[in-house]
């Protein structure tokens, strides 16, 4: 009888000493698939919590933390819609397509405007040659003083030669549409010291043209060169590259009160009196 040994042999694969099995069940089949052993929990007094403890003054920046969020040392990142370029100007050809469609808007303004100035103008220097050269049975100049006198105007010769140069100088350039706010705030004064004379000749409203001293004539041009000042000449006219040819602004009132300064202001020098007695409260 012989004796056997009580050591059973390792099944092979069977894992070293000190290694179990796998939570499934299944044998471990390698060293590196063994469990790894429980981290050391950190101690609290290892963990930063202020800038002392990191070693950092105040001001300092982080090593590397400028480079952090870009990776390219520091450069900032270009973003695309700072080298998308600039929209191109306007074309010359473009402003005058623009121009053109502005001027197709205005219909037949300008050629309103310019009937106006040719009627008024013409009348002025129409009045104006009558006074200076005698064409059209006028008084000419030597008959015009007389009357000038004759009508209470204490400077003859002076209020002649302001009522002429205001006619015919005022009526030329109205029907050029050259200077039209002077032009018009001219003939705006001239024809007002007209309307206060006749006016003032009798008491009360005359507004008759059958009258020697009628004012109707004389509202209807005041009331014209007035429009003009307002509207402008239009662009039938020389002025017509001036913003205030089509769009006058506030320049306008401007002419307006000074030519109604310079007509009141004119007829109480060269003549004097109220040329609204007998009318309402004056």
């Amino acid at each position: 009888m012989t004796d056997k040994s009580n050591d059973t042999p390792k099944a092979e694969g069977s894992a070293p000493a000190g290694q179990g099995p796998s939570a499934a069940g299944r044998p471990v089949t390698s060293p590196f698939d063994s469990p790894t052993t429980q981290m050391r929990k950190p101690d609290p007094k290892d963990i930063p919590r202020t800038d002392e403890d990191l070693g950092l003054d105040p001001g300092d920046e982080v090593p590397g933390a400028s480079t952090a969020h870009t990776g390219r040392g520091g450069t900032d990142e270009e973003y695309g819609y700072a080298t998308i370029p600039p929209a191109s100007a306007a074309s010359a050809g473009t402003v005058r397509l623009q121009r053109r469609n502005r001027e197709a808007r205005r219909g037949t303004l300008d050629l309103g405007l310019f009937v106006l100035r040719l009627v008024v103008g013409y009348t002025f220097i129409y009045h104006g040659l009558q006074k200076l050269t005698g064409w059209f049975h006028g008084p000419g100049l030597d008959g015009t003083k007389t009357m000038m006198e004759s009508g209470g105007w204490d400077y003859p010769s002076l209020s002649t030669a302001l009522v002429i140069a205001g006619e015919l100088g005022g009526g030329i350039l109205l029907v050029l549409g050259l200077a039209t706010p002077l032009a018009a705030g001219a003939v705006l004064a001239t024809i007002l010291n007209a309307w206060m004379w006749k006016q003032g000749m009798v008491p009360g409203f005359q507004y008759n043209a059958g009258t020697p001293t009628g004012v109707e004539l004389d509202s209807v041009l005041a009331g014209s060169a007035l429009a003009i000042i307002l509207t402008g000449p239009g662009r039938w006219s020389f002025d017509r590259t001036r913003g205030w040819a089509t769009r006058p602004a506030y320049g306008s009132f401007v002419v307006v009160v000074l030519a109604i300064a310079a007509a009141i202001l004119t007829y109480w020098f060269l003549h004097g009196g109220n040329p609204l007695k007998g009318i309402g409260p004056f």
